[in-house]
């Protein structure tokens, strides 16, 4: 009898032993499942995040215009002079010509010229209009070859000693505001020798001292945009 029930038993007890290894075995398989699920999720919101960023990152135009300049054109980008004490910045071609870092600007007007059909840097020069004589910055003005681009920006002031044979030249490049710059006034432009028509490229803000940024200055001017190269 003894026996027997030995046998019976034993039977039974490995009959459990396996519904439990089995039940061990299922608990384990569906854990290791969620596991594996969470960290597809995981990987799978972290790439979308990862490309959402990619997406997102500004794409960098030269001068760090927002936008491609058309073929051939030239991208340029400028800024006044802030009062007398932040110099005026110009880029042309993502090449920062002119600069307070650089050390090459200065009170009165500064200049960058360029070959206007292959967009090659020609001058980058200073006329202090405001302490010395008006007459290198005309005969400057009168040696511009033909289809030269000029970029033009104030600092402190550039109209104390200009003469209207001097504003007319500038005009003569496309201006329409220079002809009244007055004192401490601030003005970017860029025109070109010869131009047919008046330029699309030009800013004049007065010297007011109700309206004025800084004490006896007014706000810093900025601008940016594309040059059509000169056809014949």
């Amino acid at each position: 009898m003894k026996n027997r029930t030995m046998r019976i038993t034993s039977p039974v007890k490995f009959g459990v032993v396996v519904l439990v290894f089995l039940l061990m075995g299922y608990l384990t398989f569906q854990i290791f499942e969620v596991k594996i699920d969470g960290n597809l999720k995981s990987i799978f919101v972290r790439s979308q995040d990862e490309m959402q960023v990619q997406t997102t990152i500004p794409v960098k135009y030269k001068c760090g215009l927002g936008k491609p300049c058309p073929e051939k054109h030239f991208a340029f980008k400028m800024a006044s002079g802030a009062a007398n004490v932040v110099g005026p910045k110009i880029c042309i071609e993502d090449k920062i010509i002119m600069s307070g870092v650089k050390n090459n600007v200065g009170r009165g007007i500064n200049i960058v010229t360029v070959n206007g059909k292959t967009g090659e840097l020609l001058e980058a020069k200073v006329f202090d209009l405001w302490g010395e004589d008006v007459k290198p910055f005309i005969d400057f003005l009168k040696a511009l070859q033909d289809g030269t681009i000029v970029l033009m920006a104030t600092y402190d002031d550039a109209s104390n000693k200009l003469n209207d044979e001097a504003r007319k030249l500038v005009s003569d490049l496309g201006s329409t505001s220079f002809l009244n710059l007055g004192f401490r006034d601030n003005w970017i432009f860029v025109g070109a020798k010869g131009i047919q028509s008046k330029s699309p490229f030009e800013q004049h803000i007065k010297n007011n001292k109700d309206t004025n940024k800084y004490e006896g200055w007014p706000e810093v001017l900025e601008m940016e945009g594309c040059i059509p190269p000169k056809t014949e």
